[in-house]
């Protein structure tokens, strides 16, 4: 059990991609997005994980998180029982100083949808922000993957 302290931020340009240092494909979907919590199953390449959030504070930063590996098999099953729609994305890494930014290039019904993430030890953490960062929309529901398996980027 952990508190997940993270900012969401959109993306000005591409430029990210020549500065990742790791690129892979995830699936995932939701048993359950009730607004109290999500529980999520997820597939990174070869490995998989069941996820439990709970619902975040007032800024949007910080909530609780629990994680467990499991049989990539097992999630497997497990996709086939999800709420409607599945997301996928490709997923970029990139160091900036003692940190590292997750940039998700959205698929399927999301396709289009870019979005930056970078979790924090605290809230009030400081950390290098690189050109290509845009617009923050850290607590904005309609960007949490939960919402957008629902609401979809191609129907807003």
């Amino acid at each position: 059990m952990s508190l997940e302290i993270e900012r969401k931020f959109l993306i000005r340009n591409f430029s990210f991609k020549t500065e990742s240092f790791k690129k892979k494909y995830i699936k995932q979907g939701y048993l359950n997005t009730d607004k109290n919590r999500t529980v999520r199953v997820r597939v990174s390449d070869t490995t998989a994980f069941l996820t439990i959030k709970g619902k975040s504070n007032t800024k949007g930063t910080t909530r609780f998180e629990w994680e467990k590996e499991i049989p990539l098999s097992e999630a497997e099953e497990l996709l086939v029982l999800c709420e409607p729609s599945i997301i996928e994305k490709y997923r970029y890494l990139i160091k900036r100083g003692t940190h590292t930014f997750e940039v998700d290039e959205f698929l399927g019904d999301n396709l289009g949808l870019i979005i930056a993430e970078i979790e924090l030890t605290s809230e009030n953490e400081t950390y290098e922000k690189p050109s290509w960062l845009a617009k923050e929309v850290t607590g904005e529901l309609k960007y949490y993957n939960s919402n957008l398996s629902k609401f979809p980027f191609k129907d807003w």
